[in-house]
C-alpha cells in the first residue's frame, strides 16, 4: 500500500491524542489535588490559557516572515493557516517522543499543498532553527537580566558557585551562536544526513538518501543560506518576533504568582519587577526542558526546571509545585486545540 500524505496526517493525530490521554492519566498528583489547583487558580486560567493565543500569533508571524522569504510570486499561504499550522506543530512537539519528530514533518507535508516540497522544507527548517536560535538569545539576555537585577539591589542570591553557573551558560550560548551562524552561511541538511550515515547500522540509508535527494537538500541548503545574506530584514525581524514571544512566556508565571500575592511591592514598577522574575524562572525553566527534550511534554523535566528556578528566586516549593501543575493542564489544553485543528480541512495548491 503507498504511504499518502493523509495517512501520515491521521497517524500523527491518533499519536497525539494518545499522547495527550496519557498525559491526563499520568500526573504526579491525584484527581483531586488537580481539581483543587485548578480551582485556586479559579478565573485566574483564562489568562494563563488565552496568554497562548497571542504567543502562538507571534510565533506564527515569524514563520510568516521566513516563509514570505521562500515563496514564488503567484504564491501565497494566508496568515491563519500558518497560524493554525503553528499551534498543530508545537502540539506534536509537546506530545511526541523526540519533539520534533512531530511537529516538523507535519508542517512540512502540509505545506506542500501550497509550494513546492524544497520551499515547504526549507521553511520549515529556517523556523525551526529560528526558534532554537532564539531561546539561545533569551537564555544569554537573561544571564544579564539576572546581573542586572543583582546589582539594582535586588534580593537574589549571588556566589561563586553561581558565577561559574551564569559563565557556563554564555559559554554554551556563544558556542550555540556560533554552530548556528555556520548552519545559517551555509545550510546544513546535506551534512545532517551526513552525519546520521555515522550512526552504526544507518551508513547505508544515508548514502542512498542522499544519492536519491541531493538535488533537493542542496536547494534546501541554499535557501536556508540565502535568507540571512538575501534577506537579512526578514531574518531580523523572524527572530526579534520569537525573542518577543519567549519575553511573554514570562506573563504565564506572573499570573500565577500574583495568586500567592506576590506583587513586586506594588504599582507599575512592582509588577514589572514581578515580570522580570518570571522571565527568569522561564529562562531556567526552559533550558532544562530543552536540553533534554526527547521527552513526550518534557515529562518531568519542566517540573524539575520550575522547581528550581522558583527555589533559586526565594520562592516556596508549593509555589513551584503549583506553577508547574497547572502550566502542565495549559499544555495538555493546548494541545488538545492543536491535534483538533489537524483536522481543518483545506485545500491547497499542490493536492
Amino acid at each position: 500500500m503507498r504511504i499518502t500524505k493523509q495517512h501520515i496526517n491521521n497517524f500523527l493525530f491518533l499519536l497525539g491524542i494518545v499522547m495527550v490521554v496519557i498525559m491526563i492519566f499520568t500526573f504526579d498528583v491525584d484527581f483531586r489535588d488537580l481539581w483543587g489547583m485548578i480551582l485556586k487558580a479559579g478565573y485566574w486560567m483564562i489568562p494563563i490559557l488565552a496568554v497562548w493565543i497571542l504567543i502562538y500569533f507571534v510565533n506564527a508571524l515569524a514563520w510568516r516572515e521566513i516563509i514570505k522569504n521562500n515563496l514564488s510570486p503567484d504564491e501565497h499561504v494566508s496568515l491563519w493557516r500558518i497560524y493554525r499550522l503553528t499551534i498543530s506543530g508545537y502540539a506534536l512537539n509537546n506530545t511526541t517522543p523526540m519533539g520534533g519528530l512531530g511537529g516538523e514533518p507535519y508542517r512540512i507535508i502540509e505545506l506542500t499543498k501550497d509550494t513546492s516540497k524544497a520551499q515547504a522544507t526549507s521553511s520549515v527548517i529556517l523556523y525551526s532553527m529560528m526558534h532554537i536560535y532564539s531561546h539561545f538569545w533569551f537564555w544569554f539576555t537573561s544571564i544579564f537580566l539576572y546581573i542586572g537585577l543583582v546589582l539594582a539591589g535586588d534580593h537574589l542570591p549571588m556566589n561563586w558557585g553561581i558565577g561559574l553557573a551564569l559563565l557556563l551558560l554564555a559559554l554554551f550560548c556563544l558556542a550555540g551562536f556560533y554552530f548556528f551562524s555556520l548552519g545559517y552561511r551555509n545550510g546544513l541538511t546535506v551534512k545532517v544526513i551526513g552525519w546520521i550515515g555515522k550512526i552504526p547500522g544507518l551508513k547505508n540509508w544515508s548514502t542512498r538518501f542522499l544519492e536519491r535527494h541531493i538535488d533537493t537538500l542542496r536547494n534546501v541548503d541554499q535557501q536556508i543560506a540565502a535568507l540571512q545574506s538575501q534577506n537579512s530584514k526578514a531574518f531580523y525581524r523572524s527572530l526579534i518576533l520569537e525573542y518577543v514571544a519567549r519575553l511573554m512566556l514570562g506573563l504565564e508565571v506572573m499570573f500565577m504568582l500574583i495568586l500567592f500575592g506576590k506583587d513586586g511591592g506594588g504599582g507599575f514598577g512592582g509588577y514589572m519587577l514581578l515580570f522580570l522574575h518570571c522571565v527568569l524562572v522561564e529562562a531556567i525553566t526552559s533550558w532544562c526542558a530543552n536540553i533534554i527534550g526527547f521527552l513526550p511534554l518534557q515529562l518531568g523535566v519542566q517540573e524539575l526546571g520550575y522547581a528550581v528556578s522558583t527555589t533559586a528566586l526565594g520562592l516556596t516549593g508549593e509555589i513551584g509545585f503549583f506553577v508547574s501543575i497547572i502550566a502542565r493542564v495549559r499544555q495538555i489544553v493546548w494541545a488538545a486545540i492543536g491535534i483538533a485543528l489537524m483536522k481543518v480541512k483545506y485545500k491547497g495548491k499542490y493536492e
